[in-house]
């Protein structure tokens, strides 16, 4: 190894010892003392929301040849910020994970058997570009009981250290261990390495980014992953769908940020319902900035549409482009899903329950959605406060990853004298 690989892998280590026994105070600290540090640090985002904004605008003064939609994922504004604050504070208002019972059970020998929620330990976090996943991240590991190592993108570094500042104050606050909460001090791509492989020190890994990233991950580590989706959604358009609704989901659903994970990469639409329909759709999102990569029978309709390829519909655009493909039924939809989706988030259209219940019930996704924008697939929406990523792996929890996905449990057993024969 080089000086600085060893440096880097030091680095990491010390953070991840200090993280152990941070994480040994959090797991035995009550509901008040993490809600105290959660309320801080609230705070004090508040109080330097400036510093914070100078930060960020240091990290997009640095970064160059961005697209549009990375860009924004990069961007603080005010308004940001105080959705960072607010967020913290709905986590310190959402009850306390730790201990609860989640089954009890009573043998024929008399023995009462008890499954307790408890923390996992610590968490590393690794993600890419937007710089309020650290709060995110930092308030459910604490309030999870749970310390944190972050690694976020090397182009937010600056913002992430920024936010990171303010945790640190709300934890000093509530007389919480500093280290409970680490962020890399270095954008060297040698942390990320080193905390794949620091098995014993770091108990749980939860990427969030691309699918480079997350695939690197799952490759390399030799901890344990909790993998987050590509978020290749869909939304699916009826034949029962009520045509206003449509034309504004589906807007909503592509266009409102389209660098986001929820975002709609690919509209399905029933071709019976496309004559009346499309046109309209497309409309409204060119209206929006929105080009277009369809197959031949949406392009019979709307003919300056851009033919789409098959690599078409396996992207996540991440960006403001939207697949176009019409379909024959529920089924036919779900088919598609299956073969070029993600199993992130997916969304009917329709006034149709019977169709709306077949589409939910057979759909293999983390979260499906009826008469609803893709969009509200976030933590946060979903009333967890926030979230570090949306699961889909079939062996883990899937959906948006809040306070109860980040708690493991343990046994209670509880006899009255009794012996094993």
């Amino acid at each position: 190894m080089t000086a600085l690989a060893d440096e880097v892998s030091r680095l990491l280590d010390s953070a991840a010892r200090d993280a152990r026994e941070a994480a040994h105070a959090l797991a035995a600290a009550p509901r008040p003392q993490k809600d105290a540090a959660l309320a801080g640090a609230a705070a004090a985002l508040r109080r330097r929301a400036g510093a914070v904004l100078a930060a960020n605008a240091e990290d997009l003064a640095a970064a160059t040849g961005l697209t549009d939609a990375f860009r924004d994922r990069l961007t603080l504004t005010p308004s940001r910020i105080e959705a960072m604050a607010t967020g913290l504070e709905e986590i310190a208002a959402l009850p306390d994970p730790v201990g609860r019972t989640l089954s009890e059970w009573t043998r024929p020998n008399g023995l009462v058997i008890r499954r307790v929620a408890q923390p996992i330990g610590v968490v590393g976090m690794i993600y890419e570009s937007r710089p309020n996943v650290t709060a995110d991240a930092a308030g459910l590991c604490l309030k999870a009981g749970s310390a944190v190592i972050l690694r976020g993108g090397s182009e937010s570094l600056r913002s992430a250290l920024a936010i990171h500042a303010c945790i640190l104050d709300g934890l000093r606050g509530a007389g919480l261990p500093e280290a409970a909460v680490a962020v890399a001090p270095t954008a060297d791509r040698g942390f990320v390495a080193a905390m794949l492989r620091a098995a014993g020190l770091i108990d749980l890994i939860v990427p969030r980014g691309g699918k480079g990233l997350v695939t690197r991950v799952m490759e390399e580590a030799r901890v344990p992953v909790l993998a987050h989706a590509e978020g290749l959604c869909h939304t699916y358009v009826h034949a029962a769908a009520d045509h206003a609704m449509a034309r504004s989901l589906v807007a909503n659903a592509k266009m409102r940020r389209t660098g986001i994970c929820g975002a709609t990469e690919t509209l399905l639409m029933d071709a019976a319902i496309a004559p009346a329909l499309l046109p309209a759709i497309v409309a409204d999102l060119r209206a929006l900035g929105c080009a277009f990569r369809a197959d031949a029978r949406a392009r019979a309709i709307v003919p300056d549409l851009d033919a789409a390829t098959d690599a078409d519909f396996r992207t996540e655009w991440l960006d403001a482009i939207l697949s176009v493909k019409l379909v024959d039924g529920v089924d036919d939809a779900l088919d598609h899903i299956r073969r070029y989706g993600s199993e992130h988030t997916e969304a009917i259209v329709t006034q149709d329950a019977a169709a709306a219940r077949h589409f939910l019930d057979r759909l293999g996704s983390a979260v499906g959605m009826w008469n609803a924008s893709t969009q509200f697939c976030d933590g946060g929406e979903f009333g967890f406060g926030a979230e570090i990523g949306i699961a889909t792996g079939r062996l883990h929890a899937r959906g948006p990853v809040g306070l109860e996905q980040l708690c493991t449990y343990r046994y209670q057993v509880i006899g009255t004298g009794q012996t094993r024969p």
